[in-house]
């Protein structure tokens, strides 16, 4: 095994939820988040100026559905792929279709997935974009080639919601966002992933499979992204 393979296995940024006391809530039991508040004070707390508040947030949570971009078609997504290591030994795998469109069953596919290292998920969307996901474990990483994509397309959202990133509007503006010291590892600076998001020349799909090469998946990946219909 090669010492990339070996530093491949290093531990990843947790995006985990670490507040105090998180973990001692048992299933759906809430009631510790509820004080000694009783059926009798929430209705004599409920007012009308209580109602016209919850009016406004269902304007708002309507508005965000709204404003949420349709799903990718099939002829849209160009591949969605993961990238692991079983025995010392690269693989790759063919994902459904359905996880171009949602970051979180994509990060719950990957970790399923029997990699000692963890698991590289890959999306490409017409060409246009892709997006990166390092799992492993609670342990995530993502990366976004275009953020103003985020403004079409529902996987491209989930990446900037899940990072917390402002989603630009101009096409100035574009360019990768998330974790580009992501493979740093493995040999693939913070500086060539950027360049890679920043590559106009080519596209998405084309970048995925340098990507690939470089981290040492290339023929298991090839092999994969054949079966897609590019």
């Amino acid at each position: 095994m090669s010492r990339q393979d070996d530093e491949l296995d290093v531990e990843l940024a947790d995006h985990g939820d670490d507040r105090p006391g998180i973990d001692d809530l048992e299933g759906d039991d809430y009631s510790a988040l509820l004080g000694d508040l009783d059926d009798s004070d929430a209705d004599d707390d409920l007012d009308d100026e209580d109602l016209d508040d919850d009016a406004d947030e269902d304007d708002d949570d309507d508005e965000d559905e709204d404003d949420y971009p349709d799903d990718a078609t099939e002829e849209d997504i160009d591949l969605v792929v993961a990238m692991y290591r079983e025995d010392g030994k690269p693989a790759a795998s063919a994902l459904s279709l359905d996880l171009a469109n949602d970051l979180d069953e994509l990060i719950k596919q990957l970790r399923r997935v029997p990699g000692e290292a963890g698991a590289l998920g890959a999306v490409s969307i017409t060409g246009d974009f892709f997006v990166l996901v390092r799992v492993r474990g609670r342990k995530i990483q993502v990366l976004l080639s275009d953020a103003v994509a985020a403004n079409d397309w529902p996987i491209a959202r989930d990446v900037a919601d899940f990072l917390g990133a402002e989603i630009p509007e101009d096409d100035d503006d574009s360019g990768p966002i998330g974790d580009l010291d992501m493979f740093a590892d493995a040999g693939v600076s913070e500086l060539e992933l950027e360049a890679l998001g920043n590559d106009l020349d080519s596209d998405s799909d084309e970048i995925v499979e340098k990507v690939a090469k470089r981290l040492g998946f290339g023929a298991a990946y090839a092999k994969v992204a054949a079966t897609f219909d590019l």
